[in-house]
């Protein structure tokens, strides 16, 4: 079983009691959810999410004990947040009105500024003694009180009434980072997290932060997300493994499904280690790629083969013509996935490739190719910071995995994505393409850890029997 890509955070000495934001990632990250009876905003711009998140809270949260209140105020009306609310599958309309009520006091707000507020809260507190409220949007309330003195006071009352009733407060607002040093909320506040959301070509990412959540031990950075029928989706940042005492690298090698190329590598690959082949288009990659993970399913080794080129279809086309029956392979523990890097975020597709992992006890991965997954992230540093968790994570659950990335030549440049990739892997492979008359592949192995290799320049041939090297 790969190792757990979520660091543990659950303190043994915490005995706070938690809320639930109603998505399990999202409570991984906040270190097992909301703390209860405490203050919380949720910030963002317009259309990032806030209202989505709020709204899946509640209904998580809504039971017969106490009911649970949302206060709208100048921002979208009662109505249209309602009619919203209903295409997703977490409303309950039965819990509407009786577990859950909506109030629009924007009309109050806008006739009597945000001294309204107060009274209104005090009101519903009393007479509902309400678990949760929810005031969407509070920076218009906010921005209502005419001097700095108004606003302080103004929270300062707030959050007396809300701790001496054991209320949970979420306050939503469409803040900016500079907001947190000079809006007195922020000072208050128990809990800071942000949804964000930025343009990227002909696609929106968004992204899931935590700023700040007193007594708990949150997961920082950014965490990608998607709004869905279900709510919010969301993939959490992945982290370097914690190396388990006593950790000590396999001594057992595998066969990688060419012999010739074993021979080369010294008796095969060692269990847990990453290669790196590169090469230009055409140059035997996705065969040998392919020819490692049947090997591994042959042998009892639940394998992935993560492709961002190819779909199954194609794939099941070449594995054909190698000879090898696509229905049998996969029986025996081959999985093929397709994924378009277009349209997904890094983040989603490395979860879930751990998902596969861990249900599958997959022991063999490929990944068909980087240069395809780096165009799902738009930072090259969080890219860097990925392969190399995801690499290190291989290692410690001695997940043996082979990596494709294309060259633009028959060389591998000594700088930026492709010098970090040759220093994060255990081998390095550089397959080439060369001749006018008459095709010539060849194949150098230039880096190996713990290995005699064969440091000779082999030319192979690519058949119906696969790779194989030739004499």
């Amino acid at each position: 079983m790969i190792a757990d890509r979520r660091v543990p955070r659950a303190d043994p000495a915490d005995t706070t009691d938690r809320m639930s934001s109603g998505n399990a990632e999202a409570d991984y990250i906040l270190g097992g959810g909301f703390p209860a009876n405490s203050i919380n905003i949720i910030m963002g711009h317009p259309g990032s999410g806030k209202t989505v998140f709020a709204e899946q809270l509640i209904f998580e949260n809504a039971a017969d004990d106490r009911p649970i209140l949302y206060f709208t105020t100048l921002s979208e009306p009662l109505a249209k947040v309602v009619r919203y609310l209903q295409g997703f599958s977490f409303f309950d309309e039965e819990k509407l009105g009786t577990q859950v009520m909506y109030e629009d006091i924007g009309p109050q707000l806008a006739q009597e500024g945000a001294s309204a507020l107060l009274p209104l809260m005090r009101t519903a507190i009393e007479t509902m003694s309400p678990k949760i409220i929810v005031i969407d949007s509070f920076k218009a309330v906010h921005d209502l009180s005419p001097t700095i003195a108004e606003r302080r006071r103004m929270v300062y009352e707030m959050t007396a009434l809300l701790t001496a009733f054991g209320t949970t407060a979420f306050l939503l607002g469409e803040y900016t980072e500079d907001d947190i040093l000079t809006y007195p909320e922020f000072a208050v506040a128990d809990g800071i997290v942000e949804l964000s959301r930025r343009r990227l070509g002909n696609r929106d990412e968004r992204y899931f932060r935590v700023y700040k959540l007193r007594g708990s031990r949150y997961l920082e950075g950014a965490h990608a997300f998607r709004i869905t029928d279900s709510g919010l989706d969301i993939y959490p940042r992945l982290v370097s493994p914690r190396m388990p005492e006593g950790y000590e690298l396999a001594s057992e090698r595998v066969s990688t499904g060419v012999p010739s190329i074993d021979e080369m590598l010294d008796g095969g690959i060692w269990r847990g280690a990453t290669t790196l082949l590169a090469g230009p288009s055409g140059a035997g990659k996705t065969t040998f790629g392919l020819q490692f993970a049947i090997e591994g399913a042959r042998q009892g080794e639940p394998s992935l083969y993560m492709n961002f080129q190819e779909n199954p279809s194609q794939l099941v086309r070449t594995i054909r013509n190698l000879g090898v029956d696509p229905d049998e392979v996969r029986a025996q523990g081959l999985d093929l996935v397709y994924a378009s890097p277009v349209e997904l975020q890094i983040d989603s597709i490395i979860v879930d490739m751990f998902r596969r992992i861990q249900q599958r006890r997959v022991r063999r991965v490929v990944i068909d190719a980087l240069g395809d997954l780096a165009s799902a992230a738009t930072d090259p540093q969080r890219l860097h910071d990925y392969l190399y968790a995801l690499v290190q994570h291989f290692a410690v659950s001695t997940i043996t995995s082979v990596l494709n990335f294309e060259t633009n030549g028959n060389t591998i440049g000594g700088h930026g994505f492709q010098n970090a990739m040759s220093y994060l892997s255990d081998n390095v492979l550089l397959f080439t393409v060369e001749g006018e008359e008459r095709t010539r592949r060849t194949l150098r192995v230039l880096k190996t850890r713990g290995s005699a290799h064969d440091p000779r320049i082999r030319e192979f041939e690519i058949s119906s029997a696969g790779l194989n090297i030739l004499p």
